[in-house]
């Protein structure tokens, strides 16, 4: 059974994609455009204060006609993280981000953001894992 340490490691990158909590929702948005992502990790400094994602965006600035170069990523990001450790199975993480209704889970070790994996990242282990289980039976049935 894999880690979320696993998934981190399979990844493109290793840069944490993070904003600070002072910036506008406009550089987040444009940060997580540029980057292709559906959410960052909001840092003071290396202390995680928050995480802000595309659907905060959409409730809290477009929905309420906020402007989003007036608005902080800390007036709308969500303060309350979940987060798990990098020796967290990829199953349990899912499931926790399951039951909280969330799309990215940051990985913390020690107080330390060790980056953030996507539900996607969890989905595509879990199947490639499984994939290869069946060939493996296969393989064994056929002898």
């Amino acid at each position: 059974m894999h880690t979320v340490n696993q998934i981190l490691s399979q990844k493109q990158t290793n840069e944490i994609w993070s904003i600070g909590p002072d910036a506008s929702v406009l550089e987040a948005i444009q940060a997580m455009a540029d980057k292709r992502a559906g959410a960052l990790i909001v840092l003071r400094g290396p202390k995680l204060v928050g995480i802000i994602s595309e659907r905060d965006y959409a409730r809290e600035v477009i929905l309420k006609g906020r402007k989003s170069h007036d608005t902080s990523v800390a007036e709308i990001m969500s303060s309350k993280v979940v987060t798990v450790s990098s020796s967290e199975s990829v199953r349990s993480s899912l499931a926790l981000m399951t039951d909280n209704h969330i799309r990215h889970l940051p990985i913390v070790d020690n107080g330390r953001v060790m980056g953030m994996v996507s539900i996607g990242d969890l989905v595509r282990d879990i199947i490639s894992d499984q994939q290869s289980t069946i060939e493996q039976l296969e393989s064994y049935i056929r002898g």
